[in-house]
């Protein structure tokens, strides 16, 4: 198997130093317990971290993960398919999203990604607010959005439910499927080409496993029933893990996740909301609140039909939560930094005197 086949670039090839240039390049999988499953030219491999690596990473999101392309060297030369990770390559692309709960941290979800499929299923499962927090994370994770409306076999308004999504997918690719009848997987194939990675991302019981064991031809993973009531599922996919096509691509599974708190900066607001931003930009005033300040050219353009007020109330929404994360981004470098004063104030006191003692 090449390089290419796994979706090797020049991008990650030119990463490559003198000094590795005997290391074998594998690709991360999926993750075990200590333990990264890897594929390779020379065939599946199981790679460990050592603990320095560990030590050196400031956070989760700077260890390997899936998709992500590591330098490897083997661990012992009877076994050829036990190696050592010795860096982790640069990603040329991303998502990601806040840490569930507390922790102010970025979890990457998938690294190395060409198209992310956003999975929404067409029963009640229907979350227009939900795919636009989908594909405002995706504007700059250097992947590009396409929206996949699984379940058309379950819809009798699919017609409906697409002019009600436009006004978010603003041209955003959208395909209508059943993983169930196979109707729409040929136009999913199309974008996992030879070297070609694509990630699933959609909460719990819109299909993502189904579409992708449609997409292998054969039952890869588990599946689940929803609930009848509210069209809920429970997650049949617990960890992450890319698959080979037939075709020669890649793809990935993900867990439903129950909580998409964004991890992104203001470049995703201009790159979701340029028709808010070109009309903000012929406002009178430059700090223009859009409320009702004279000369408001956002106010106007609402006035004669030319932007949604819910164009308005998104943007507004996804600001505030962008100000709030960088605030907790602040507050958590500060405690980190406040942290490491503390331990080397430690480290100073416990170091012994080398002044002799009379």
């Amino acid at each position: 198997m090449e390089l290419t086949e796994l979706g090797w670039k020049d991008f990650f090839q030119q990463q490559i130093r003198e000094q590795e240039i005997t290391m074998l390049p594998a690709r991360v999988y999926r993750q075990d317990l200590g333990r990264y499953h890897l594929f390779s030219p020379q065939g599946d491999l199981t790679g460990i971290l050592p603990g320095g690596l560990l030590q050196q990473a400031s956070s989760r999101a700077q260890l390997p993960t899936v998709g992500d392309w590591v330098l490897t060297t083997p661990t012992d030369e009877a076994d050829e398919s036990s190696v050592v990770i010795e860096r982790t390559l640069s990603r040329i692309s991303k998502f990601s999203r806040k840490e569930a709960g507390d922790r102010v941290e970025e979890q990457v979800v998938a690294a190395n990604i060409d198209t992310v499929f956003i999975v929404c299923g067409l029963d009640d499962n229907f979350n227009i607010n939900r795919l636009e927090r989908y594909l405002f994370l995706t504007r700059s994770c250097g992947a590009d959005p396409a929206i996949v409306l699984n379940k058309a076999d379950l819809c009798p308004d699919v017609v409906e439910k697409i002019q009600d999504l436009e006004l978010v997918a603003r041209g955003t690719p959208t395909h209508i499927v059943s993983a169930q009848t196979g109707e729409g997987m040929d136009e999913l194939l199309a974008y996992i080409g030879p070297g070609q990675t694509v990630a699933l991302l959609g909460s719990s019981g819109v299909g993502k496993s189904t579409i992708i064991n449609a997409l292998l031809g054969y039952a890869r993973f588990d599946t689940g029933e929803v609930r009848e009531d509210d069209s809920k599922g429970r997650h049949t996919t617990t960890f992450r893990e890319m698959c080979r096509l037939a075709s020669g691509g890649l793809i990935i599974d993900t867990p439903g996740m129950r909580e998409i708190q964004i991890w992104t900066d203001e470049s995703s607001l201009s790159m979701s909301f340029s028709d808010v931003e070109d009309c903000a930009t012929l406002c009178r005033f430059n700090d223009c609140k859009h409320d009702s300040e004279p000369g408001c050219a956002v106010q106007a353009a609402i006035s004669a039909g030319e932007l949604d007020p819910a164009r308005l109330e998104s943007f507004r929404k996804f600001e505030r939560e962008l100000t709030h994360l960088a605030e907790k981004q602040d507050a958590s470098t500060r405690a980190e930094k406040k942290k490491e004063r503390k331990k080397f104030a430690r480290s100073i006191r416990n170091k012994p005197s080398n002044r002799s003692i009379p």
